[in-house]
């Protein structure tokens, strides 16, 4: 039996209305609660721990402040929401997180109606809320709408977009910008000694409010609040104000978030004053409260289960390494024998393996911050300039920069190199981070080679076939988690463009896998060697330009031919039956089906089951298969 936490304050609240019925004291130590319960359970299921731990007190101070869920709370990105889930009504399933038919790790417009916004990727709060907003406005049943978006999400250019448009509109809005990267400890006298009078002092104006902020405080103190107010944005406009006001916010702080006595009375303030935008600057540490999370590295930001005493991660020892890991070794050797290679990331240099290059050539990979168009673009910038980039991105990220790839790169035929981290089924991200579309978003392009590994060694492959290819963009993509345990080259070997190859061969039936299912293809051809048909497996290796001889070929030579695929309706099958069809020779005696992800979205769970759950199990693909050849299958040695 896991040892649960003392939670006494905790365990008096079933929803947000019962910290508004507490006092100040109360709602502190409601908040050191919440903080052990988040670590207890994660310690249990594994998930976002650090950014959740970084906004405990915060989260407390806005659901007593707020009156939610009338009031609507957006948190980008979504995955700090672990402490609101506790307060909002499901404490008694946090242990299902990230679980099969558990909590999602983000917030999910189906699961809570405190959850008014669904998300998982970043800079997308300060447009919902603003939609909110103005549904307000518009005799809509919802009352304030409260942003709460991080420092790296705020880098995004579409959070500037929201918050030029909000200036604009002049509607109230509270957005609370989670400043994780800047610390202020000012002492808690001079500090709340000021914020302490804000709520009953007479003062109606609130700039006048965010005025006096500053100069309440000693001289030394108010030079470093200014100075942090003005690094906020990396710049400084017009005088002493900060961007946010030159965009029409009102703008408070920086105030310490993990301190509930300037977190409550600035929150009260806001909210009795606020006429039009405002944003509230706090400060706050990843990790906040448990020293593992906030001594790592990454601040605990991404953990799997661990012990909550030491920290310690348990963590299964790999069979074979990631393809993340070996696209990185692979991109880095193959910028050792040209110096022309460059790499960009937005914001995940380790997630995409390009920090394996970076610690041999630091001046030649990129992190460009939360920001795909920019990325993209950059890339295309890089490549018109000569250089060879590799924009490595995850599928549902690169999701966000597809006008850039259509009208940057594409249309230019420039030889950008897409590396596509994340292609598939993921796991515990569920949905949101399912790399599910773009061999169907990248395939419909002009000019574009679109490839899928099938092993890890094919990954080696693509990464010094791209790294030759001139004449266009090219695009390769591969799963998250760990190759299938093939011996590796020092380096890759060079594919011809457009060519597949023949794995297994067979005389009944033929499968022709795109990408990383060719081990369940694998699988699915010794089901069926098991009711005594024979199969040819194929790696087709493109999606575009198709290998046309190839697929003839298992056309003419079987009773039916199964294109497989980690992606969604409308890609590599969609691609062959176009290219079929358009010769007549769809009309044969052999038999085409084509198996995808289905037309829905998966929710979270293993891989392996998310893939049971989508119809692409070595059973399905084996049942598929002989339901087109119109084989009987024996009743003896049934597939599964």
């Amino acid at each position: 039996m896991t040892n649960r936490p003392h939670t006494p304050f905790l365990d008096n609240v079933s929803c947000p209305a019962d910290i508004r019925r507490m006092n100040d004291a109360a709602i502190a130590s409601l908040a050191d609660d919440v903080r052990a319960e988040v670590v207890s359970a994660v310690s249990e299921t594994g998930g976002h721990l650090g950014s959740s731990l970084g906004v405990v007190e915060l989260t407390v101070a806005i659901h007593a402040v707020f009156d939610t869920p009338r009031d609507k709370l957006v948190f980008d990105v979504g995955h700090q929401c672990y402490p609101h889930k506790v307060l909002t009504g499901r404490r008694d399933r946090i242990r299902t997180l990230r679980q099969e038919g558990g909590l999602s790790g983000f917030t999910k417009r189906s699961e809570s109606e405190y959850d008014p916004f669904g998300a998982a990727h970043s800079s997308t709060s300060i447009s919902a809320a603003l939609g909110f907003t103005v549904g307000r406005d518009m005799g809509m049943p919802t009352g304030d709408a409260i942003a709460v978006i991080g420092d790296g999400s705020i880098s995004a250019g579409m959070a500037y977009e929201a918050m030029n448009n909000a200036g604009a509109e002049g509607r109230r809005l509270f957005v609370i910008l989670n400043d994780n990267e800047m610390s202020i400890a000012p002492p808690v006298g001079a500090m709340s000694k000021y914020l302490s009078g804000l709520y009953a002092s007479p003062m109606g104006e609130l700039h006048k409010m965010a005025e006096g902020f500053e100069a309440a405080l000693p001289g030394p103190l108010r030079d470093h609040a200014r100075r942090a107010r003005n690094l906020v944005t990396g710049m400084q406009t017009g005088g002493s104000g900060t961007l946010f006001e030159e965009l029409g916010f009102s703008y408070i702080g920086p105030i310490d978030g993990h301190d509930m006595n300037q977190l409550l009375p600035v929150l009260r303030a806001a909210r009795t004053r606020a006429t039009g935008p405002v944003l509230i600057h706090v400060c706050t540490t990843k990790g906040k409260g448990y020293a593992p999370a906030e001594d790592s590295a990454d601040c605990g930001h991404g953990v799997s289960k661990f012990n909550v005493a030491t920290g310690a991660q348990a963590k299964s020892l790999p069979n074979a390494p990631s393809y993340t890991k070996v696209f990185g070794t692979a991109l880095t050797t193959e910028a050792q024998l040209d110096p022309t290679i460059v790499a960009v990331s937005a914001a995940m240099p380790s997630g995409t393996g390009v920090d394996i290059m970076g610690a041999r050539f630091k001046n030649r990979v990129f992190d460009v911050g939360i920001a795909e168009q920019h990325g993209v673009t950059f890339a295309a910038g890089m490549a018109a300039s000569g250089l060879k980039p590799f924009c490595a991105i995850y599928s549902t990220f690169l999701q966000r920069g597809y006008d850039q790839i259509v009208h940057d790169v594409a249309l230019q035929n420039l030889p950008v190199r897409f590396a596509i981290d994340r292609a598939g089924l993921v796991g515990a991200d569920g949905p949101t981070h399912a790399g599910a579309f773009d061999i169907g978003f990248m395939a419909a392009l002009p000019n574009m080679v679109v490839m899928a590994a099938g092993d890890e060694l094919e990954l080696m492959h693509m990464v010094r076939t791209a790294a030759a290819y001139d004449g266009g963009p090219i695009a390769f993509r591969y799963p998250r988690g760990e190759g299938v345990g093939l011996e590796l080259p020092e380096r890759g070997e060079l594919i011809e463009i457009g060519k597949g190859r023949i794995v297994q061969e067979g005389s009944d039936v033929a499968i022709l896998s795109f990408g990383a299912h060719l081990s369940e293809c694998r699988k699915a051809a010794e089901k069926l060697a098991a009711q005594g048909v024979s199969t040819t497996i194929a790696d087709a290796r493109f999606a575009k330009p198709l290998d046309r001889a190839l697929i003839r070929q298992l056309l003419r030579n079987h009773k039916a031919l199964i294109t497989v695929e980690q992606g969604a309706k409308g890609g590599f099958g969609a691609m062959v039956l176009h290219d079929l069809a358009n010769d007549g020779l769809l009309d044969g005696r052999c038999q085409v089906r084509t198996m995808t992800l289905p037309d829905r979205y998966i929710d979270h769970a293993s891989p392996d089951a998310m893939y049971a759950d989508a119809g692409l199990t070595a059973v399905d693909i084996a049942a598929t298969a002989m339901q087109a050849a119109g084989i009987e299958m024996k009743r003896v040695g049934a597939l599964v």
